[in-house]
């Protein structure tokens, strides 16, 4: 499948259930990267039209298409995106956990988020001075958060950045 527009790419998602967003050393999960065709240059920025699209569709899918489109982070914090029904019947089961089995930093975490869900840069910050973490052990948690579907990225359009929310609030029907 050859992809050029976001509603190509999200044939793409769907068809393939998961996928990440670059080139991956898991070879069972294809990328988008591989299925982009557009010029790896003539971008709006250094980056080129390929890297500033699929860059775009991270966040535009999920938000345009918030019943069919889930992204997040997998396994080894990579980024994917999977439509909601692999999450649904395939992904949540299996790399699930619960925040009381996770490291103690991103319980922390999590906990900072369920109060006040927030942008990775004051999270950060607050996690930071409250926590008394580094920025490694910081990333560290949140990935781990996002890999065990503890919190996920906000999709409303108008938001830019990630804004951090608990799973469950944004997917109330998997609990």
């Amino acid at each position: 499948m050859t992809v050029t527009t976001i509603e190509e790419a999200l044939d793409f998602v769907q068809d393939q259930g998961i996928c990440t967003l670059f080139s991956s050393k898991d070879r069972k999960i294809t990328s988008l990267w591989e299925a982009v065709d557009l010029p790896e240059n003539d971008g709006r920025t250094k980056w080129g039209q390929r890297v500033e699209a699929i860059w775009a569709w991270k966040n535009e899918l999920p938000a345009c298409y918030p019943d069919l489109v889930f992204y997040g982070k997998i396994r080894g914090g990579v980024a994917a995106l999977m439509s909601m029904d692999y999450l649904r019947e395939t992904h949540y089961p299996t790399h699930h956990l619960p925040v009381d089995h996770c490291p103690p930093l991103a319980r922390d975490v999590y906990e900072i988020v369920r109060l006040n869900p927030c942008e990775t840069a004051e999270l950060r910050c607050e996690a930071m001075e409250s926590c008394h973490c580094s920025k490694s052990q910081f990333d560290t948690a949140l990935k781990k958060l996002q890999i065990t579907l503890n919190i996920a990225r906000t999709n409303e359009p108008d938001v830019e950045n990630d804004l951090w929310l608990p799973f469950l609030e944004l997917y109330p029907d998997f609990e």
